[in-house]
């Protein structure tokens, strides 16, 4: 559901984008962060807006679409509906009927795309909202912040990998301000870096938002505090072995991530940085599936 979330956004944006440089826009940075494309097929896609919106939003062949991941929610939810309540169930099975309608692939061709992401963006928050006022704050509810808070984190290591890529990397690289301004957008930024960073835009700056704020919901370091306090909850008496093993790899990357500035993880190599970091979340991710879902 976190991944829904972050691609919708990251479409709206980048349609609203590309109405205002209608020569230069690709979406090829958003097809390499959230789809399994092979380069040439990407490059196919890249500059014809109808049809990336239909293949992210209800591409069946899209293992990353809206479409199919909403269908793998459903899944989930109705496999443990004993642990989640009716009403996080119910959210979940609209969104998937609505997202099965015929009439969204002729919306997309016929009507203001934004208007459509908006509604569904709405579902994803009416979950969200959903969840978080009828879940009771148990084992069920940490798991499910675990993965979502899991999830945030590599989102936005992968846009802001991506975004600097096109600039190699280099911080004082000269850009546009619609392209930091469009970015930050995607992710819900753009407003709080107005108010906390007053000399206009700076790549350093944006690191530093993304990666270290730790008041900004989507930072990576905002991320990982919520994905441990979260874990801490599943600590037991029966579990202290892989307990342990995890918190303590949680715990490596929280202080990696915390104790950095955006002058040390720039000496370190960005990309270097930022491809580590989610090494260290995938392994996380990886280790948690072994330790609690392997028998399921």
């Amino acid at each position: 559901m976190e991944r829904t979330d972050g691609i919708l956004r990251m479409l709206k944006i980048n349609y609203a984008s590309s109405q205002d440089d209608t020569q230069e826009f690709s979406w090829k940075p958003v097809l390499k962060i959230f789809t399994f494309l092979e380069e040439e097929q990407a490059n196919a896609l890249a500059h014809d807006t109808r049809a990336v919106l239909q293949f992210m939003v209800i591409g069946k062949d899209n293992p990353n679409s809206v479409l199919n991941i909403i269908t793998l929610a459903r899944e989930n939810g109705r496999s443990v509906q004993d642990h989640i309540t009716k009403e996080m169930w119910q959210c979940i099975n609209d969104f998937y009927h609505i997202m099965r309608q015929e009439k969204l692939a002729d919306l997309f061709q016929q009507e203001d795309p934004i208007t459509v992401l908006d509604n569904l963006i709405k579902q994803g928050l009416l979950y969200f909202g959903t969840t978080d006022v009828t879940m009771a704050r148990g084992e069920g509810n940490s798991f499910i912040s675990i993965g979502k808070f899991l999830e945030r984190a590599i989102q936005s290591t992968d846009i802001l990998d991506v975004k600097f890529s096109d600039m190699n990397y280099e911080m004082d690289k000269i850009t546009d301000t619609t392209y930091w301004k469009y970015m930050l957008m995607s992710i819900s930024g753009y407003e709080l870096y107005l108010k906390t960073y007053r000399g206009g835009f700076e790549a350093k700056n944006v690191v530093e938002q993304i990666l270290l704020n730790e008041q900004f919901p989507r930072s990576v370091i905002y991320s990982i505090n919520h994905l441990h306090r979260y874990f801490e909850r599943l600590k037991s008496e029966h579990n202290r072995s892989d307990y342990n093993q995890i918190d303590f790899m949680i715990g490596k990357i929280k202080s990696k991530v915390k104790f950095s500035t955006p002058d040390s993880i720039i000496n370190e190599g960005l990309h270097f940085f930022l491809n580590e970091t989610k090494k260290g979340l995938f392994e996380i991710g990886n280790k948690l599936n072994h330790n609690y879902f392997a028998y399921a």
